[in-house]
């Protein structure tokens, strides 16, 4: 609704409606007694669930209907007295089919949802089908409460897990395993509750028994990773020994080695793990939220449901919880070894500078000493030749009748040239270091 389609003139949210509509994406079904429901979850990408939605379109055409134009969360397909409902999720497509026109024998599970769908369309659903099951919905209204004896008759004699949920207005009968068709058997009995009331039952019950798969998940890969976390710890605690015990010399290139193997291995791990460890969490919390819902009575002899649940699946997901916390520490001790090896590395390059820096003073001054000795060396050169010259200029101009004394002359000569290079040399060596100091500054 917008400024200029509501009576108050008022700016609406773009997104307003949207939002309104969320809470009613996913309505409750109403169900009647009897009926038989069967329900899937199938494993998909972005791709597959295209793919999917397109598939789903084809069952319209089976039945003589039209398809729905566009995606949604939840579409709900009516096809006379059966009715089909595709949910998306994050991971994950759900298919219920409710069946409330079968033949219902006194077999509960003679007969589904599944065999009122074309076999060819269930075969080329895409994606991987976690969770499958029946859920056969009795008439126990007025009647006695079923045996147990011919309850477990119908789940091919396998331990029965039961209780009276909704304090006591149903009774609820499963194993938590699958059954000679693939698929796992919920079995209700409703005594007191409308078709309202029993449809968010059998959704919580739908929820619980596919959630719980979801959360399990999280499990195999838990236990993967469990059998190297241990090895790898030990490994860690070695290298950290040996660089805080050792007065030895460590390989400090194989010691990063190791590490940075280690590292490797533990972000690849983290990045499997993260978003599985994750949903297990969230899935599990949903699992526990619809059993608060369920507000069972036990069934004498038998474990509730939350009973079950919570021995048997809280176990896995404390275990994927504990997996991702060891290799969250693992990473951090990690982190801290190698900036404890970086740390030593400096130290040891600063001592190495510290060496190589008091090895280059010394050559410093040696090679000073030397030029100092050089510079001598090149002054009493220099004059030397430069005496030799004078007193080929002496020597000439006595020959030509100049009244020099020609030994006077080279011996004045001689201290007058040794002074001047020494003042020249001092000259030119004062210029070459001012000129060093100011390109230094």
């Amino acid at each position: 609704m917008s400024s200029t389609t509501n009576p108050y003139g008022l700016t609406m949210h773009a997104q307003r409606d949207a939002l309104y509509a969320e809470l009613h994406s996913r309505p409750f079904q109403s169900l009647p007694s009897p009926c038989r429901i069967s329900y899937l979850a199938v494993m998909a990408d972005a791709q597959q669930k295209v793919l999917d939605f397109e598939h789903f379109c084809t069952l319209y055409g089976h039945f003589h209907q039209v398809p729905p134009a566009h995606d949604a969360v939840c579409i709900e397909a009516n096809f006379g007295d059966l009715r089909v409902r595709r949910e998306t999720h994050l991971e994950f497509i759900s298919y219920t089919i409710i069946d409330s026109g079968a033949p219902f024998l006194d077999a509960p599970f003679a007969n589904n949802g599944l065999d009122r769908l074309p076999k060819e369309w269930l075969q080329q659903l895409r994606g991987a089908v976690v969770s499958a099951f029946h859920i056969a919905v009795e008439d126990g209204q007025g009647k006695a409460l079923a045996d147990r004896a011919s309850v477990r008759a119908h789940f091919e004699g396998m331990r029965l897990v039961g209780s009276y949920p909704q304090n006591g207005d149903a009774q609820v009968w499963t194993t938590f395993k699958t059954h000679s068709d693939g698929c796992g058997r919920l079995l209700v009995f409703n005594h007191q509750m409308t078709e309202s009331q029993l449809g968010r039952m059998v959704q919580r019950l739908i929820e619980i028994e596919s959630y719980r798969l979801m959360a399990l998940l999280g499990l195999p890969l838990a236990r993967h990773y469990n059998q190297s976390l241990a090895p790898m710890d030990q490994k860690l605690a070695d290298l950290t020994a040996l660089l805080a015990e050792t007065n030895e010399e460590v390989d400090e290139q194989a010691v990063l080695g190791e590490i940075i193997e280690m590292a490797a291995w533990v972000e690849s791990a983290r990045a499997e793990t993260s978003f599985r460890f994750s949903a297990t969490a969230a899935y599990h919390e949903l699992v526990v939220n619809r059993l608060e819902a369920l507000k069972e009575d036990e069934v004498s002899g038998h474990l509730t449901i939350t009973e079950f649940m919570t021995r048997r699946l809280t176990p896995a997901v404390r275990t994927c919880k504990a997996t991702d916390k060891n290799l969250e520490n693992l990473s951090r001790r990690i982190d801290r070894v190698s900036d404890m090896m970086r740390t030593r590395v400096e130290m040891s390059i600063q001592s190495q500078n510290q060496h190589l820096l008091a090895s280059m003073d010394r050559r410093s001054k040696i090679q000073l000493a030397m030029q100092h000795t050089v510079e001598g060396l090149s002054v009493a050169a220099i004059s030397y030749y430069s005496v030799g010259l004078i007193k080929y200029l002496i020597e000439a101009a006595y020959e030509k009748g100049a009244p020099i004394d020609k030994s006077m002359a080279v011996g004045i000569a001689v201290p007058l040239v040794i002074g001047g290079v020494w003042w020249a040399t001092r000259r030119i060596h004062k210029r070459f270091m001012k000129l060093a100091k100011e390109q230094i500054g």
